[in-house]
C-alpha cells in the first residue's frame, strides 16, 4: 500500500529539528531548488543554504538551513521518506529579532576577520558567515508571510 504523503525528517549534528508527515517539501540543493512530492524517485543530493519549506494542510513550515545532504527514498510503510542532514537548521519562528541582530553583527565581525590573512581558520569563518547570512536572508524573506510556527 502506498501512502500519498511524505515523512520529513530534518536533523543537524546537535538535534532533531523536525519530524513530521507533510504533503510536499521544497529544498535548496546544490543543483537548484527542487520540490519533493509523494512517490518521488530515490535521490541523494547536496543541500545548499536557503530555506526548506514543507507544506501541510495549506500551511508552510519554513526552516533556514545551511549545508549537508538530502536523501529521498521509500520507507517500509510505503511513505516517501525525505531525510535532510543539515549542518545547521532552525525554524523561521526561532529567528527572533535579537537573533537576527546578533547574526547581522556576527556577519560584519566575520567579514572583518576574513580580511586578516594571518587568521588560519578560514573554513570555520566561511561556514559561520554563511550561517549568519542565511539566517538574516531567510528571516527577511519570511517576515511578512504566513507560516505555521
Amino acid at each position: 500500500m502506498t501512502t500519498k504523503q511524505i515523512k520529513l525528517k530534518i536533523v543537524t549534528p546537535e538535534r532533531l529539528v523536525l519530524e513530521e508527515i507533510v504533503e510536499q517539501v521544497t529544498l535548496p540543493t546544490t543543483e537548484g531548488e527542487i520540490t519533493i512530492l509523494p512517490d518521488h524517485i530515490p535521490l541523494i543530493i547536496g543541500l545548499a543554504s536557503g530555506d526548506v519549506v514543507a507544506l501541510n494542510d495549506g500551511e508552510h513550515m519554513p526552516m533556514a538551513v545551511t549545508g549537508g545532504f538530502v536523501e529521498v527514498k521509500k520507507d517500509s510503510e510505503g511513505y516517501t521518506l525525505v531525510v535532510v542532514l543539515a549542518d545547521f537548521a532552525e525554524h523561521v519562528s526561532e529567528l527572533t529579532d535579537d537573533k537576527i541582530a546578533e547574526a547581522k553583527a556576527r556577519t560584519l565581525e566575520l567579514q572583518e576577520k576574513m580580511q586578516n590573512k594571518e587568521i588560519v581558520d578560514f573554513e570555520h569563518f566561511a561556514s559561520e558567515l554563511e550561517r549568519s547570512l542565511t539566517r538574516v536572508r531567510i528571516a527577511d524573506k519570511w517576515r511578512t508571510k504566513k507560516y505555521r510556527k
